[in-house]
């Protein structure tokens, strides 16, 4: 999911006002609660990435299972 500024302060418990003091001021705390709102991200998609291809298994196994039936 993409996150505004305001999404991520409300997060973090902060003001947008902070955040955009943490990235003038203090680069390094931003990039890593950037990093870690990324993160978050593709864990997120690679979960969904996971559901769609554990779907997609079950349907091949279902033509298998039914082109077996068929052929026998």
């Amino acid at each position: 999911m993409k996150y505004t500024q305001q999404d991520m302060a409300r997060i973090l418990g902060v003001t947008p006002m902070t955040l955009r003091n943490w990235r003038k001021d203090k680069p390094n705390l931003y990039e890593i609660v950037m990093k870690g709102f990324a993160f978050d991200a593709m864990v997120e998609k690679s979960e969904e990435n996971l559901k769609e291809l554990k779907e997609l298994q079950k349907a091949f196994e279902a033509e298998r299972i039914g082109l077996k039936k068929r052929s026998v």
